[in-house]
């Protein structure tokens, strides 16, 4: 993120497995997240129980300069009403605090050069005005987390001056950035317990002053997990919240987390688009996830973010004209399914070329008739009613239907509790006949998209269009 357009992956080593996944805000590669210090205490034992509301929710990431020509929060809030139609139950809103001016980058900065943890950047509005916001959202409905940056601050940051002791400093004594690239913000130290108590203080401000329902946390692994599992206790004392960490890491969902990235899946889907890997890879990857996580463990799924879009690519720059399958794919697959700002408008330009926001100066989102919001709200739709797509251990897990054809379709089902979906994914660009090598479960089958039912592909009668895709319900 902060200072290079080239894309960056992270490669973290989890306790049972290797999970690729791409920073949360940076694009670059951080240290080793056990190097931040020495672990200071642990936190209460607990068990982590999700709040009920979480059960079968979506979530939609929302770029707050980026999503309204205005940038601001009343202009966020009018389009309160159509994120509510597309059936969003959480809004993840990006870092909404004053952003540092040491060592700025671009015009405006980046988000997560956070220089007051108890304040909101001036651009978006006043305290009042997202006071307001989030009054609105729990009105429809709707939970807000924000982003929350732990790992490092603004140089210019009210902590450089008034505890300056809290940064990780040089031989001058001077704070320096976790990573050289990331020349705008300033290490934390988290072998200071003062600090880590401020931290939780702030983040219990949002909670206590805005009736905020918890956060995403940035580069949550270079943070010492004892730290989040004691936030997390801090937090839930004053409402059960939810918390999103920008992870792959077992560990995190034991007390702290609710959930986690899946960065792996998503480098699968782009190298199967460009033909590095088959889709075999998929089912691979679900065998993983058995042992590499808990079974309460939710992860979020999704086909872009803020990082890929800015850094990596669109969705289709990255997965083709077969961006719209990977969707389905990712939106049915497991967990719980993520839309960013600008997918509804395909991340284009009205001209159809790729739109990667800027990330450090106003680049509004171009939403050219909304052409995929009827495709995301129909699959936030099924994940509320069948409880097949319900989020971790309570959704059922994806079994391959084997067919004929396997290189070029990845049919699947999910079934719990006499509910049941299956839905069938054609990667080519040419119809294909489904040809099913085991018997398809008796019932019936009806499509969330149209009128057909799942009996018309069972018999061999049509075929599945170029790069076509289909959820039949039951």
């Amino acid at each position: 993120m902060w200072g290079t357009n080239q894309p960056m992956k992270i490669i973290y080593t989890i306790a049972l497995g290797v999970a690729l996944f791409a920073s949360a805000c940076t694009g670059n590669t951080p240290p080793d997240s056990t190097a931040k210090g020495e672990i200071i205490g642990s936190a209460e034992s607990k068990v982590l129980r999700h709040p009920e509301w979480s059960k079968n929710a979506t979530i939609y990431e929302v770029n707050v300069r980026q999503h309204t020509p205005e940038g601001n929060f009343a202009a966020l809030e009018r389009d309160l009403s159509r994120l509510d139609s597309l059936g969003v139950d959480i809004l993840w809103l990006m870092p909404i605090h004053p952003i540092g001016q040491v060592n700025r980058k671009g015009t405006l900065g980046s988000y997560y050069s956070v220089k007051d943890y108890k304040a909101v950047n001036p651009e978006y509005g006043t305290l009042e005005d997202f006071k307001r916001f989030v009054s609105s959202a729990h009105a429809k409905g709707m939970k807000v987390i924000i982003d929350w940056v732990a790992n490092h601050t603004a140089f210019d940051a009210v902590w450089t001056t008034t505890h300056k002791d809290w940064y990780v400093l040089d031989s001058l004594g001077n704070p320096v950035p976790p990573v050289p690239d990331w020349s705008d913000v300033a290490d934390l130290n988290y072998d200071k317990p003062e600090m880590r108590a401020a931290m939780i203080d702030a983040m219990k401000y949002w909670v206590k002053e805005c009736d905020i329902d918890g956060f995403r946390c940035d580069v949550a692994m270079m943070v010492p997990t004892d730290f989040w599992d004691s936030a997390r206790i801090a937090l839930d004392s004053l409402k059960p919240v939810f918390m999103l960490a920008e992870a792959e890491m077992k560990e995190h969902h034991l007390r702290a987390f609710d959930m986690s990235y899946t960065w792996e899946f998503m480098h699968i889907m782009n190298d199967i688009a460009k033909g590095k890997k088959k889709l075999n890879e998929i089912e691979k990857y679900l065998e993983r996830q058995d042992t590499a996580f808990p079974k309460n463990a939710y992860r979020m799924y999704f086909t872009t973010n803020h990082d890929e879009n800015t850094w990596n690519g669109t969705g289709f720059e990255r997965l083709g004209k077969a961006r719209p399958v990977y969707d389905v794919l990712a939106m049915t697959i497991a967990g719980m399914p993520l839309v960013y700002s600008g997918q509804e408008g395909g991340e284009q330009r009205p001209d159809g070329q790729p739109h990667r926001l800027r990330f450090f100066d106003k680049d509004t989102v171009q939403w050219n008739g909304y052409p995929y919001q009827d495709l995301y709200r129909k699959l936030f739709e099924a994940h509320h009613s069948n409880k097949a797509l319900w989020n971790g251990e309570l959704g059922g897990r994806a079994r391959r239907i084997k067919t004929s054809n396997d290189d070029l379709i990845f049919a699947f089902s999910r079934k719990v509790e006499g509910n049941e979906v299956i839905v069938l994914l054609n990667f080519s660009d040419k119809p294909q006949k489904i040809d099913f090598l085991e018997d398809l479960p008796a019932g019936d089958f009806k499509s969330i998209f149209n009128t057909q039912t799942l009996s018309i592909y069972s018999k061999g009668d049509v075929k599945l269009p170029g790069y076509g895709y289909q959820v039949f319900v039951k």
